[in-house]
């Protein structure tokens, strides 16, 4: 694999609400995670236990490109490299912290979310056409700790999108089970989502 390599690979494209969920955990960090190249590429090779190889194949680079950024030659590397080096580091960057938050999160605080999107409606056998709409609501540990697991199982944005729509069902539509019993709220064509811990 030539240096040249990383910009024939497109990055692959996440959905809104995983990257809501990855942005929510950036903002737990005690300490900032390393932002040149060479701090990220040393940092990630503590983690592989010093393992060039599995690290080149975990950025999808050559083995050669890893040691140039590791001795500094190489410094600016292209969009998906930079992209990639990000989004592994991060995702390795302080696991204490980030586990203590999911785990009172989905055990006894639960979370914020913001989303607009599409919002449609089905009670007693009628349905309403979509209809766009902001709605910000606090749900249960119970959905937060769904979320969790799928994202960590590699769901996809189709996957979590249900799960988010019924938890904000419950908190924000039927409040808690108290009213519009049998209500079932689907949301399409995400906007904008944010979740806050």
């Amino acid at each position: 694999m030539s240096d040249h390599d990383e910009q024939q690979q497109p990055a692959p494209r996440r959905g809104k609400a995983l990257e809501a969920l990855t942005r929510e955990e950036r903002q737990v960090f005690t300490r900032p995670a390393p932002k040149s190249a060479k701090a990220q590429v040393k940092f990630l090779l503590t983690r592989a236990k010093g393992s060039t190889k599995a690290l080149a194949e975990r950025l999808g680079v050559s083995r050669r490109t890893v040691e140039r950024y590791r001795a500094g030659t190489l410094t600016t590397p292209q969009k998906r490299l930079r992209a990639a080096l990000v989004k592994e580091t991060e995702s390795e960057w302080q696991p204490q912290v980030r586990a203590q938050v999911r785990a009172a999160a989905a055990t006894s605080r639960g979370m914020m979310v913001d989303v607009m999107a599409f919002f449609g409606f089905t009670w007693k056998g009628t349905s309403d056409d979509g209809r766009e709409r902001q709605v910000t609501t606090e749900i249960s540990p119970t959905y937060v700790k769904q979320i969790l697991e799928l994202q960590e199982a590699g769901a996809t944005e189709e996957d979590l999108h249900p799960i988010v729509a019924e938890a904000i069902t419950e908190s924000y539509f039927t409040d808690w089970g108290t009213r519009a019993d049998g209500l079932r709220v689907d949301f399409t064509q995400v906007l904008k989502i944010e979740f806050r811990f």
